[in-house]
């Protein structure tokens, strides 16, 4: 008879005082959710191998390494006639936009493979009549082209002073004093026909490419950095994960203590910071060039420069003081729900002390997601390199063949050429003619949907995973007794066998808005410029579509957590929490988020402390180990790694603890709500929480602590 009564907590506590409840029981009363969705998800799953498969017929990723010309060959490649042309050029630069289209190999221009890069401004009319300078121009036309240099679209109009970049011929972009932007030492030259050209016309073809040529000499200093301490940045990470364990044992038996240490260590590490700072700014007084602005100084690569200037320091001081106003006038308002935070933390430890292997299955998700985040990278760069050459015929008189498609080596065996005398068969874009080149863009669309939706799926998959564990440590009468053998196995189980439709349709939703917030921002990016009404609407469908993905993610966390206690479908689910949380919205918004703003500070305490460790270390700061460090161009490299690394350490763990104290929250409300303390409906949660909510069972013999 009691197990009738199941998943329904409240009524099986009457059917006896000391009956024990486990989730392990409530296998008997689950049945598969959303089955329609579980079928959709692996149909969509099936579909995005095929896509995969589909792909890695066609396209290839030598494209992302060689550069290839307009026939399809490979600039450089061992083995082949172009070995000894490693670099790719433009016979038209002005038609690739931005290096984007260059490295996407979609710029549609006629593109040869050279030895070198033309180091000389100089015009096809001005070859052609120098027979000195035709043998120099000949190698950057295609084969067989002189001395019939004139031939329309067998030569380039003219060559400009180019660098290589990434194996690909880029304008030499330079700029002097005064603002004069110059290819090599011109600022204006022949076109080539009959016209003149600034250097400025380049710039909005070549701009980025002097940015991302600083980009890379930054990010070859970046890896110099990485070379030579690396082993130093792995042992900051080690020792993250060894503060982020110490910290979390700690927490299972002095919970109340290091809340509050944390919270006062917190503070100091805030107060160190803006003293640090303020020594800083002080120190820089008087000094040359110390009193520039950040916007007088601009753009740099070697950001050590910005540590030199005292409005850097200002800025720094002025954050940290921010956050420390801000972390104590919490703390002041917010002190009494800190102390029932502070009871539900200690259920949690006890909670996680009793399923230790919680701590671990974050290693799951993470390879789960490294699996998934490598399938759709791989899965893009060979939809991204199955484009072909697609040949058109060219020619200045009507012709019945005009624009039609032709084979450049087989066109002078066909008849066109004799019907129209001046057609030529050249390059006209990258695409395909084939049904796949046709939706390659559809299939890129859903290679990024599977993306979201396979990411969120194994997000959730871990969240209902951790709820049902600890919502079986929460109910169970008897506590440990009554705790199931393998909690954390059990409810993995339990969430793939009988909840995979649920979950499918609660990551589907919030695949959903993800992607049109991805359409939203590819938007905003073309309208760079343009109608600010436009703009004006995006960006309010922008803010809305971040709510709505904030709202979903905090809906959905819940929904499984009741998923995982009542085995009920995704929307029942949802809407019993979302009632429920409705229902006790104050507690939400206080005791919720303050027990959330502790375990951050506890993530923010293990971040200061490695931080500040690393920055002493890598910046020569401590005599003992100055002559251990290594040189570096910028020790904030492995600073910022150590420090990012081990936020995402600390938030690994604390993740688990984060789940915990949700699904023992969304208990202890379902608790107060079902259960009244009699005999007949007793309270399950701890005698520490009865206790601070002035709340008691009849019979005190049940309640375990």
């Amino acid at each position: 008879n009691c197990l009738a009564l199941l998943p329904d907590y409240g009524e099986l506590s009457r059917c006896s005082n000391h009956l024990s409840l486990s989730l392990s029981a409530l296998v008997v009363a689950r049945g598969c959710t959303d089955v329609f969705c579980c079928i959709l998800f692996i149909l969509a799953i099936l579909g995005y191998f095929a896509v995969g498969i589909l792909a890695w017929s066609q396209g290839d990723p030598r494209k992302v390494i060689y550069p290839t010309d307009s026939r399809g060959q490979f600039c450089g490649q061992a083995g082949t006639p172009l070995e000894k042309k490693p670099l790719l050029f433009y016979f038209n630069i002005l038609k690739c936009a931005s290096p984007l289209t260059l490295l996407e190999f979609q710029c549609p221009t006629t593109q040869l493979c050279v030895e070198s890069c033309p180091t000389k401004h100089m015009t096809l009319v001005n070859a052609y009549l120098n027979k000195g300078e035709q043998e120099y121009y000949k190698q950057f036309c295609k084969e067989g082209s002189a001395p019939e240099i004139l031939k329309h679209g067998l030569c380039p109009s003219m060559l400009m002073s180019s660098k290589p970049f990434t194996r690909r011929c880029l304008p030499a972009l330079s700029t002097m004093k005064g603002g004069v932007v110059v290819v090599g030492n011109e600022t204006s030259f022949d076109n080539g026909k009959g016209g003149k050209v600034n250097a400025t016309d380049f710039l909005d073809a070549s701009k980025k490419s002097n940015v991302v040529v600083e980009a890379r000499q930054v990010a070859m200093r970046i890896f110099e950095d990485y070379t030579v301490s690396w082993y130093w940045i792995l042992i900051g990470l080690v020792i993250a994960m060894v503060v982020s364990l110490i910290f979390i044992v700690l927490l299972r038996y002095l919970a109340g203590i290091m809340i509050w240490v944390m919270i006062v260590m917190v503070i100091l590490v805030i107060g160190y910071g803006i003293f640090h700072c303020a020594m800083e700014y002080r120190s820089l007084k008087g000094e040359p060039g110390s009193d520039v602005t950040i916007r007088d100084l601009g753009l740099q690569t070697d950001f050590s420069v910005y540590l030199q200037i005292r409005q850097t320091w200002l800025a720094f001081m002025i954050i940290l003081s921010i956050v420390e106003v801000v972390v104590i006038l919490l703390l002041v308002f917010l002190r009494k729900r800190v102390l029932i935070a502070i009871a539900l933390i200690k259920e949690a430890s006890r909670a996680v002390g009793h399923v230790m292997s919680s701590l671990f299955y974050p290693l799951l998700t993470f390879a789960l997601l490294a699996l998934v985040i490598a399938y759709w990278a791989i899965t893009a760069v060979f939809l991204s390199t199955s484009n072909e050459q697609v040949y058109k015929v060219f020619n200045t008189t009507e012709c019945e063949y005009s624009r039609d498609t032709c084979n450049p080596e087989m066109f002078n065996t066909t008849n066109i050429s004799a019907q129209c005398p001046g057609a030529e068969c050249l390059f006209a874009f990258y695409g395909g003619e084939t049904y796949y080149h046709k939706y390659l863009i559809v299939f890129q669309f859903y290679n990024v949907f599977l993306f979201f939706w396979c990411a969120n799926f194994v997000t959730a998959l871990g969240q209902v995973t951790l709820a049902g564990a600890f919502a079986s440590y929460y109910w169970a009468f008897k506590k440990p007794d009554d705790i199931p053998a393998s909690p954390i196995c059990s409810s993995l189980g339990r969430a793939l066998r009988y909840h995979t439709g649920s979950l499918a349709f609660g990551s589907l939703i919030l695949s959903l808005v993800q992607v049109i917030r991805v359409l939203l921002e590819y938007l905003d990016q073309k309208l760079k410029g343009e109608n600010r009404f436009a703009k004006f609407l995006l960006s309010c469908l922008k803010c809305c579509f971040w709510c709505l993905e904030k709202f979903i993610k905090f809906l959905n966390r819940n929904a499984y957590i009741m998923v995982a206690i009542y085995g009920k479908s995704f929307c029942t689910s949802a809407r019993d929490a979302f009632f429920l949380l409705m229902r006790n919205i104050i507690r939400v918004a206080v005791l919720d988020k303050v027990t959330d703003f502790l375990l951050f500070l506890g993530k923010l305490l293990i971040v200061g402390i490695v931080g500040i460790c690393s920055f002493f270390f890598f910046s020569g700061r401590i005599k003992a180990v100055e002559q251990t460090a290594p040189s570096l161009n910028y020790y904030w490299v492995p600073i910022l790694t150590v420090v990012v690394g081990s936020y995402l350490i600390a938030h690994g763990f604390f993740s688990v603890y984060a789940m915990c104290v949700d699904t023992l929250f969304l208990c202890f409300l379902e608790d107060l709500e079902r259960n009244d303390g009699t005999a007949e409906r007793p309270y399950f949660m701890s005698q520490n929480l009865l206790t601070i909510l002035k709340k008691s069972n009849e019979d005190q013999a049940k309640t375990v602590d």
